[in-house]
């Protein structure tokens, strides 16, 4: 069944927003659907894979849209949503274009210079090249630039996920487990969820592999005190909710009022009561002192380029400049000492980032050592071992979309040394009666 002819003028359209770079690609998307509400479910499906298509292959496309006859921006658009949902599928396309396509499709993109092969900025893919040497450069690049599976993260308190698993199987919905997060399942393709009794119940989220490794990572437990330091729109707390079964005391702290209300209707739906949401204004917030020393477990998922979800969120390389890295590295640093002021002695505090650049992961944690002489690493191995990770890692949790299948992640576990004990107050000597009383 052909898309209808204005399916690719719509493209178009929003494409060339998009390609200002002036907002998120997906809140362009939402507002575009916003406004033009008699575009249908297969309509929108196609626009937006269209325009995600173009993101993630913008150097190549372009290269090519630009060489030969035709709009330039026509042509990327017919490229986008001819590998996004094939060129027999597009109506009012003239014969000569559906040509034009099939010979582009039909290029070996690993003959070409690693530059333009990569898809990405110059200058982030030297740094991929000089942190992973070329051939994982490409190999990590090649992944990026594949659409991410859907993956979804069953709900404990609700129900199981052989439970889930046969549920989905009636939809027709085929999940599998994931290898490494125990409550994971992996959609090979994108149904459409919301209305699914399951999604209804909260007996399932939708969650990145690598997100549930991190909440499980910071091994909360039944009854303890524990803080989500940076928790957006609450994924990650909800998973530590339903890993403390419901007990002790979670907070969910963040600076956006907005991303904690998104928390809300997830909240509702978990069945979890033992969560509590706080807008903070900053790391060093009054709301954060009165905690200091008293949080068993934090979790600090900081802000970042947001470089390890390309895969979700192609147009980041591209709105991203080299220079904002480095101020992206000050930023975390501030906030992970804010959050270390809450652990108490023998707690443990988890810095994390969805990015694999040195800069926001291996650099922030040796600057965090290095000036918190109470603070020790504890090696990303041991952790995996105490919660049953099957993963291979070092010092470091580390993973890569081209060896884990997962998003870009990155992980440091700290464990704050014991506290000293407070000395006794010296006996009053007048009620020993053997000390001189002072004038």
């Amino acid at each position: 069944m052909r898309l209808p002819p204005a399916i690719l003028a719509s493209t178009e359209e929003v494409l060339r927003e998009i390609l200002r770079f002036t907002a998120p690609a997906d809140s362009t998307l939402s507002r575009y659907f916003k406004d033009h509400p008699r575009l249908g479910g297969r309509e929108r499906g196609a626009i937006a894979e269209g325009v995600y298509c173009v993101l993630r292959n913008r150097a190549f496309f372009t290269d090519q849209s630009e060489a030969g006859s035709g709009a330039t921006m026509r042509r990327l658009t017919l490229l986008g949503l001819a590998d996004a949902v094939g060129a027999d599928a597009l109506g009012g396309v003239t014969p000569e274009e559906l040509e034009w396509i099939e010979r582009v499709m039909q290029i070996d993109r690993k003959l070409m210079h690693k530059s333009m092969r990569s898809n990405m900025p110059k200058w982030l893919f030297e740094k991929l090249v000089a942190q992973f040497g070329e051939e994982d450069a490409l190999a990590l690049a090649d992944a990026l630039n594949t659409p991410a599976p859907l993956d979804l993260r069953v709900n404990s308190m609700k129900t199981g996920r052989d439970e889930v698993i046969a549920e989905l199987a009636q939809a027709p919905i085929v999940a599998e487990p994931t290898p490494y997060a125990p409550l994971g399942l992996r959609v090979l393709r994108k149904p459409q969820l919301q209305n699914l009794p399951l999604f209804k119940s909260g007996a399932i989220e939708v969650q990145d592999e690598g997100s549930q490794v991190l909440a499980q990572i910071l091994g909360a437990k039944r009854g303890e005190m524990v803080v989500d330091f940076c928790a957006g729109a609450g994924g990650k707390t909800l998973a530590l909710g339903a890993l403390m079964r419901n007990t002790g005391r979670l907070y969910a702290f963040d600076v956006s009022e907005k991303r904690l209300a998104k928390l809300k209707p997830r909240l509702a739906r978990s069945g979890l009561s033992n969560v509590h949401p706080v807008q903070i204004a900053h790391e060093r917030d009054a709301k954060i002192k009165r905690l200091a020393g008293k949080i068993d477990r934090v979790l600090v998922d900081a802000p970042c380029s947001g470089m390890g979800t390309l895969r979700r969120n192609p147009d980041v390389k591209w709105r991203q400049a080299e220079g904002a890295i480095a101020e992206m590295h000050d930023k975390q640093v501030a906030i992970l000492a804010g959050a270390a002021r809450l652990v108490k002695g023998g707690g443990r505090l988890v810095y994390a980032t969805c990015s694999f650049l040195n800069e926001e992961n291996d650099d922030v944690a040796a600057d965090f050592l290095a000036n918190h002489p109470d603070f020790e690493l504890v090696p990303m191995s041991k952790v995996l071992a105490e919660q049953k990770i099957a993963l291979e890692m070092g010092d470091y949790l580390k993973l890569l979309p081209h060896k884990h299948q997962t998003d870009g992640f990155f992980a440091a576990v700290f464990e704050r040394k014991p506290m000293p004990k407070k000395a006794k107050p010296a006996p009053d000597a007048d009620e020993n009666g053997d000390a001189d009383s002072a004038d």
